[in-house]
């Protein structure tokens, strides 16, 4: 057995384990070749008039989800309701120009469960302790 790092044994990890998920899954053989299969980025962004970051989201699309990764919103700007702007505009590009059925994210206690369960969100998993002190919550919503 090795430990180090190696990026072209991960990805040829990854390749033989989604061929064998494809030949295990009809549904993941169904996605193969469709625009579906494709891990698309999303992004939304909010500039101030200087150009610089006051929020935005990172995510992606796939298989009907978008998945958001990251949405911040600086602190001189919270409370005014960008956070929902923000994630809304993903919401409606994810399921209007991508056909996205459902989203999917993470967050930690300290962040925010309640801004996501306020607009929709239902937590289907929580993980005590990580990393330790911190809970991890993932919430999911239908959209459309």
């Amino acid at each position: 057995m090795e430990t180090e790092v190696d990026r072209e044994r991960g990805q040829l990890l990854l390749s033989r384990l989604r061929a064998s998920n494809t030949a295990a899954s009809p549904i993941l053989r169904g996605l193969r070749g469709t625009p579906g299969e494709r891990d698309v980025p999303l992004h939304v962004w909010v500039m101030d008039e200087a150009g610089g970051l006051v929020g935005g989201l990172v995510g992606h699309t796939w298989a009907t989800w978008l998945h958001v990764t990251y949405l911040w919103v600086d602190e001189r700007h919270r409370g005014e309701g960008l956070g929902s702007r923000i994630l809304a505009r993903a919401e409606r590009l994810a399921a209007d120009e991508r056909g996205a059925r459902s989203c999917r994210l993470e967050t930690w206690d300290f962040q925010a469960p309640e801004f996501y369960q306020r607009l929709g969100y239902e937590v289907v998993c929580v993980i005590p302790d990580y990393p330790p002190g911190i809970t991890e919550y993932t919430l999911t919503k239908r959209l459309g």
